[in-house]
């Protein structure tokens, strides 16, 4: 994930849940602050970094589609 990114959510909490199902894994990220929960799936191949990334990548595009974070 770009520099960039990381800095978007500095100070702001967010969970990460992680699912395994069979090959594919559910990952689903969750800002704390206004419970706006968003999720991907990705194959259990691609590791943790990159489907982390890509939820974390999801929840700021809606964030900012809600004019939550700039």
């Amino acid at each position: 994930m770009s520099q960039s990114a990381l800095n978007i959510l500095s100070g702001r909490e967010v969970i990460l849940e992680f699912h395994t199902i069979g090959q594919i894994v559910k990952v689903s990220a969750i800002d704390a602050d206004t419970g706006i929960e968003v999720s991907i799936q990705g194959p259990a191949s691609s590791g943790e970094t990159v489907l982390k990334n890509n939820a974390l990548r999801r929840l700021i595009y809606v964030l900012r589609k809600k004019n939550i974070i700039d």
